[in-house]
């Protein structure tokens, strides 16, 4: 059982109806708020003008349109590496291409795959539907029924929105089922339970979501019946953020868990008790036993194993365990009671816990020092009746292993890709670096590591220098910033900033070759500062700039784009910074409270109003992160940074692209909308473009998503070279 609908800053549907108001002058207040209204005539005829001013002044030349094709063959290239995921015997990848740029579902052997051209079954060709549908079909994923292997549950966006439709597959048959599962579109989740029942949210009408736009009520959906008969399993509360449920398909080890997330960060894990291979039947409070971790807790199940990661100190029978620790505990004697946990990992100053994959046998362990990647495999005691749920494990508190798992770059990253818990104890994992394709290889816990795949490397290196630095923050803090360039750049070459300190994601060191090409290799330099907000040193880091201390991640940035100056690395007038979703907020602060630092800069999908980002779209499920704005307490400190709000005449604000998407239904395209119009009436220097479509990754396909980035490095190059 994994925690699957973890948001990072996620979403609800967007909506063409007329923004709602406070009902407290607020349209009065706010002259731009018709700008709301997402697909309004009057709102889409002032973004069509907007977007013809700035196409007309950046999509044009030589030199953008060789930018443009050249991040589109970095896109489309043939020699990327597919990756998978494991079910099975096969591997499941999805490949988007020139020739199919909405992409193919398609599967192979391991056996095909170690090879240099994998033989592929192409399961669902999404071009083709999309055109026999004439629908703007986007893949958004499909869970495929353990252990056959035969049915899934496609989901399918318009135009890349994240509310999506969910249609049954037949594998074997490639077709869709007949009178099988069936969703109109919306903010769902399913999830197979046997080849007979699904569980379910959506929406099923007036009361069934939360406010933040999730499905609240769980259900188990019976083949063959109407999707109103299907039997309530859970309620959550209309405030709370979401509900789901999943099935564990563990041999032996068969159970299903509700999880309602109460905030973002806080929620209850049940086990759902009253449940089984017989009749549904609606559950009452007998049929779900809550896991008695703390609310804020993340919690897995994993054979005989309880599994905890600690978001703030825990005390348990006078033993108190510190945020950031991954804690095991035998999950029966757990549930009978007893309380004895295993520390499996403890973080320091220096370190934290990126995350953790199972193996049949093992647990691998990925961590940071000082945003540096480490591996270690962990190896639980044995348990007496492998084969069975709830048997007893033996030595407990000592039986744990542990050692090493080498060969990651200093710089770079690492990631699981394609562990499968169920069946064996082999694994996939890649490696890269800001200068270093990736490379993927398979291995097993205990054997060696085999490079079965290399992407290739899409831009020159030569003369190019990584660098990890550190730059000290207003409170004292040293912030840890990594910059990619030459060693001496030269005098009139520009500097890309980027960052985003929001909702505990690290931004680890990786290949990103548009970059590469656009950027580097032009003879710019890239930097990407590590700030508190982000997840880099675990939950403290990320706890530093919560609610009323969002403020510090600002001050960390503010004081990465001063070091760069101090050391002689660029100028402000030479230094430009980009971001999008909450790194589009840090965009928008660095924009009106530390506009002298920077000679331009990109705002992506950002939220920017935050006296109304929680009564827009996803927003209320963000409060936990940035605060109610309708609480005065809450709002008197996020007025001081809300970047909507604290736009002024006579600014040195430098020149700024916006960017967002109409069909991005988790951060409101509005927010965008009307700091343009806003800074437009004020006079400044100021241009957007908004993608019909693309949901909150503003690009719907490869070709969009290479002129949107195309457009953002032009516009950076011309403002920061004047050229």
């Amino acid at each position: 059982m994994t925690d699957a609908a973890r948001p990072a800053d996620d979403q609800q549907p967007a909506t063409s109806a007329s923004p709602e108001t406070s009902g407290s002058g607020e349209e009065a207040a706010d002259p731009y708020l018709w700008l709301e209204d997402v697909t309004g005539e009057e709102a889409l005829a002032w973004v069509r003008e907007r977007n013809d001013e700035t196409l007309a002044g950046l999509a044009t030349g030589q030199r953008f349109e060789e930018l443009r094709t050249q991040i589109r063959e970095v896109l489309d290239s043939d020699d990327r590496i597919p990756y998978v995921a494991r079910r099975g015997g096969l591997l499941y990848n999805f490949w988007q291409d020139a020739e199919h740029p909405r992409g193919l579902w398609r599967r192979t052997t391991l056996e095909s795959y170690r090879t240099d051209h994998p033989e592929w079954e192409v399961l669902l060709d999404v071009d083709r539907l999309a055109a026999d549908e004439g629908e703007s079909w986007v893949w958004k994923g499909a869970p495929v029924l353990r252990p056959e292997l035969r049915l899934a549950l496609v989901e399918l966006s318009r135009g890349g929105a994240d509310a999506t439709v969910v249609r049954e597959y037949d594998l074997q048959t490639r077709t869709f089922v007949e009178g099988g599962f069936e969703l109109p579109e919306a903010k769902s989740f399913v999830g197979w339970i046997d080849a007979d029942r699904i569980y379910v949210g959506t929406d099923f009408g007036p009361g069934s979501l939360t406010s933040s736009g999730y499905p609240r009520v769980v259900k188990e959906w019976r083949r063959g019946t109407p999707l109103a008969e299907a039997e309530t399993v859970f309620e959550g509360k209309p405030d709370d953020v979401l509900a789901y449920a999943g099935h564990d398909f563990t041999e032996g080890y068969e159970r299903d868990f509700v999880r309602r997330r109460i905030e973002f960060y806080s929620g209850e894990t049940y086990l759902r008790t009253g449940t089984g291979t017989g009749a549904a039947g609606a559950a009452d409070a007998a049929d779900l036993e809550r896991i008695d971790v703390p609310n804020d807790a993340e919690v897995d199940v994993e054979r005989d194993w309880l599994m905890v990661v600690t978001r703030t100190p825990w005390t348990v029978d006078g033993t108190t365990y510190p945020a950031g620790a991954l804690l095991a505990a035998p999950f029966e004697e757990f549930r009978a009671g007893k309380r004895t946990l295993t520390v499996l990992f403890e973080p320091d100053e220096h370190t934290s816990l990126v995350g953790s994959a199972w193996t049949r046998h093992h647990l691998i362990l990925n961590t940071l020092s000082d945003v540096k990647s480490r591996l270690e495999v962990l190896t639980p005691p044995a348990a007496t009746g492998d084969a069975g749920g709830g048997a007893e494990t033996q030595g407990v508190n000592s039986g744990w292993t542990r050692q090493p798992l080498s060969g990651v770059p200093e710089f770079g990253s690492v990631g699981q890709v394609g562990t499968d818990p169920h069946d064996d104890d082999e694994f996939f994992l890649q490696t890269s670096g800001y200068t270093e394709p990736a490379t993927l290889r398979y291995g097993t816990v205990d054997g060696d590591l085999e490079p079965v795949k290399q992407a290739p490397a899409m831009f020159g290196t030569e003369g190019l220098l990584v660098r990890q630095l550190f730059a000290t923050s207003d409170d004292g803090t040293q912030v840890p910033y990594f910059v990619v360039g030459p060693e001496r750049p030269a005098a009139d070459s520009p500097t890309l900033l980027g960052g985003y300190g929001g909702f505990e994601i690290s931004n680890l060191p990786g290949y990103q070759a548009a970059t590469g090409r656009a950027w580097l290799a032009r003879g710019g330099t890239y930097v990407v500062a590590n700030i508190r907000g982000g997840g880099e040193y675990g939950p403290r880091w990320h706890c530093a700039a919560l609610r009323e201390n969002r403020p510090r991640a600002y001050e960390d940035f503010a004081a990465v784009a001063r070091d760069l100056v101090t050391r002689g690395i660029t100028e402000p007038a030479r230094l430009g910074t980009q971001g999008g979703s909450n790194g589009g907020l840090l965009m928008g602060v660095m924009l009106t409270r530390y506009p002298e630092l920077f000679g331009a800069i990109v705002c992506q999908v950002p939220l920017l109003d935050m006296k109304r980002y929680h009564r827009l779209l996803a927003g209320a499920s963000w409060m936990a992160e940035y605060g109610d704005p309708d609480d005065e307490g809450d709002w008197a400190f996020l007025s001081k940074y809300s970047p909507y709000q604290n736009v002024r005449a006579g600014k040195p604000y430098p020149p700024t692209l916006f960017m967002t998407s109409t069909r991005d239904d988790r951060v409101h395209p509005g927010h965008a909308r009307k700091m343009v119009a806003r800074m437009r009436d004020l006079g400044y220097d100021v241009a957007s473009y908004e993608n019909i479509e693309g949901g909150h990754g503003a690009a719907a396909d490869n070709e969009q998503l290479a002129f949107r980035n195309a457009l953002s490095y032009e516009f950076l190059w011309r403002q920061l070279t004047k050229s």
